[in-house]
């Protein structure tokens, strides 16, 4: 029997290869991309030709000489690693080897490039398998320049599997948007057919620069964090520290329909992490509207001996080891981010219609309101506002707000959603049942309403045709009058954490109760502490903040008085 096994044409392993890293007009980007960052450029521009296939990419990096330029296209050479030890001390975006070469399997590739301390530029073609089939001296600035044309010209049924051309340029977009976000530092210009699409200007940080790609959210939307951390204690670099960038849109001020800018990026690449993303999620619970996502970017720089960037030759799924250490930092770098304090406290003038009337073009003013303590300006930045007098109560408006003054101007405070966060949180922490007597008769519940009541803990027995008698209910509800009604309200279903939203709004106090100024004080105090006092476990916003610079501004109060009157 004749064998059916035999070794592949060198031509098809090299196309079965190519086509692993390089996919569509988003992949060439990516790859060509990362290797001007791994190069030191600090400014990129990406040319594009989608109907002709012809993608350029030129940046200032580092650049090579000739001799590298010679090696740069055959298989899986590299500056980058050594040896196998070098694969747990990742330090650059590209590292495989496999980018250029693959390229010259599938596409006409071309490099110019110079080097910083070289006096001579040079021009590369290369052929199939990365062969130098012609090199010629070239005037350039230093740095590099690749043209990748007539991409999958020798595999048709490549380019015909591919999605039309405005949805690649869409994931081209998405691609140069994700990795710019990691590397805020850099300049990116962008071009098709020969004409501007759009540019990103450098920024300190990177929520400094988000509001570049999603024009919808405002600087004041967003809280920015920066933590070190440190390393595991396994990790042979225990000694060191990690750094956690995590920048959020703050709950009460923006949204997302869908979980799309939930969103993960290590080392300076973006990656699929189910795990530290369903991590994200869950510390956003009961914080959002009900089927609201939040805005959430995430970039951890840490050890490369915790990562395994083996998994996925785009490198964009890896291997993270100690998953739950890095969960429980993320969670806590979320917790400090959507907690009231003053390194927090930017603009906080939150709904459209209040920002357009404060906005004013005069300079803000330099007025005091009512300083409680002519040394308050001076607070150090991590002076956290949960002490008992960075709010004070001043009044109710229509028995439902609350008027507090905080050292930086005024807040009004929903009185009824704010003591539902503050009885929420209790309940997530203390969730008790307490017998009572006599028992609370009920009528008529279905056989799903009796398993949903024990579900959540409650004691419930047949008491007669069709009673049914309840001989304990959660502790908030013990004094209320309305105990049966709650109790049938928490039979209709849900989880556990739905039943606490439930007993805590029904036992919060109710928008048009009068309270006096030490009740308003106690309640503010309690709130202040919570772990999310941004929102309401629905997702309202609880507080509406007005800043003395805005108030300044809106009275013009920063104006010369006799002009002010035409002298």
């Amino acid at each position: 029997m004749a064998s059916t096994i035999q070794a592949l044409p060198t031509e098809v392993v090299y196309l079965i290869t190519a086509g692993e890293v390089i996919d569509s007009l988003a992949s060439v980007v990516r790859e060509l991309v990362e290797n001007s960052l791994d190069a030191g450029a600090t400014r990129i521009v990406v040319s594009l030709w989608p109907q002709q296939w012809r993608i350029r990419v030129a940046d200032n990096g580092c650049g090579m000489n000739l001799e590298d330029l010679q090696q740069a296209a055959t298989a899986h050479s590299t500056s980058k690693i050594r040896s196998s030890a070098d694969l747990w001390k990742i330090n650059s975006l590209g590292f495989r080897g496999e980018a250029l070469h693959s390229l010259t399997t599938l596409a006409d590739l071309e490099i110019l490039s110079r080097p910083v301390d070289g006096k001579l530029g040079w021009r590369i073609i290369y052929g199939a398998g990365g062969e130098v089939v012609q090199v010629e001296v070239t005037a350039i600035a230093p740095g590099t320049v690749i043209t990748v044309s007539h991409l999958f010209g020798n595999c048709s049924s490549r380019r015909q599997g591919l999605p039309t051309a405005a949805q690649q340029m869409k994931a081209v977009q998405a691609t140069i948007h994700q990795i710019a976000l990691c590397h805020p530092h850099v300049t990116w210009q962008v071009c098709q057919n020969d004409r501007q699409w759009f540019t990103i200007c450098p920024a300190a940080t990177m929520g400094k620069l988000l509001p570049q790609i999603l024009p919808q959210v405002r600087q004041g939307d967003l809280q920015e964090v920066k933590l070190e951390i440190p390393n595991p204690s396994n990790s042979p670099l225990s000694t060191q520290h990690s750094a956690l960038n995590l920048v959020v849109g703050l709950p009460d001020r923006t949204h997302r329909h869908r979980p799309d800018w939930v969103r993960v990026a290590i080392n300076g690449r973006m990656v699929k992490t189910p795990e530290l993303e369903q991590t994200i999620l869950s510390a956003f619970y009961r914080t959002l509207p009900r089927d609201r996502y939040p805005i959430c970017f995430l970039h951890l720089a840490i050890s490369p001996d915790q990562i395994n960037w083996n998994r996925n030759p785009a490198k964009t799924e890896i291997y993270l080891n100690e998953i739950i250490y890095w969960q429980e930092q993320i969670t806590q770098a979320i917790n400090q981010a959507l907690s009231i304090s003053s390194s927090n406290l930017k603009e906080a003038v939150h709904t459209t219609r209040v920002s357009k009337l404060l906005k004013a073009a005069e300079a803000k003013g330099g007025y005091n309101f009512n300083p409680q303590n002519p040394n308050e300006d001076h607070k150090t930045p991590n002076t956290s506002l949960s002490n008992l007098n960075s709010l004070k109560a001043i009044a109710q408006v229509s028995n439902t707000y609350i008027v507090a003054e905080h050292p930086g101007g005024m807040w009004l405070v929903e009185q009824h959603i704010a003591h539902e966060r503050v009885l929420y949180e209790l309940l997530c922490d203390n969730w008790q049942l307490v017998p009572i007597e006599p028992p609370i008769i009920l009528y008529q519940l279905s056989p799903a309403q009796v398993l949903q009541l024990q579900r959540i803990g409650l004691d419930i027995e047949p008491f007669g045709e069709q009673l049914w008698a309840v001989r304990n209910l959660p502790a908030p509800l013990q004094q209320r009058d309305d105990c049966a009604e709650a109790i049938l309200e928490l039979s209709w279903g849900g989880d556990l954490q739905t039943a606490q939203v439930a007993v805590a709004c029904r036992s919060a106090i109710r928008n048009g109760t009068p309270m006096n100024l030490q009740e308003m004080q106690k309640l503010l105090d309690d709130w202040q502490r919570t772990r999310n006092p941004r929102t309401c476990p629905h997702g309202r916003p609880i507080y509406l903040s007005l800043e003395e610079s805005a108030l300044a501004r809106f009275f013009r109060r920063n104006w010369v008085i006799g002009k002010s009157h035409g002298i």
